[in-house]
């Protein structure tokens, strides 16, 4: 199940992190799909930070810092994939 937590506001591509305004909840661990006209890829969520601090849970009304493992783009959509549908990528598998 897929579940839209929030809107991809800014991008940082020297240090691969998205600045995402959220509207639902989203925690260290949780699997997420990043989806836009020209992104679309699934990772799990390792480190968020807000105010240059890491923190494990954010909620909506939020904006957090996550680490990504491709670019975005402003717009994009984030969704937390849930139950039966969290699969964990085979090529994320190597990464410690």
């Amino acid at each position: 199940m897929r579940e839209r937590v929030g809107t991809v506001t800014h991008y940082f591509n020297r240090i691969h992190v998205a600045v995402i305004a959220l509207t639902g909840e989203l925690k260290v661990g949780d699997m997420v799909h990043i989806y836009g006209h020209t992104t679309d890829f699934i990772q799990r969520v390792g480190s968020m930070e807000v105010n240059h601090r890491k923190i494990e849970y954010a909620g909506p009304g939020e904006e957090i810092a996550l680490e990504v493992v491709d670019r975005v783009r402003k717009g994009d959509t984030v969704y937390k994939i849930t139950g039966e549908d969290v699969e964990e990528p085979g090529f994320f598998s190597s990464m410690g």
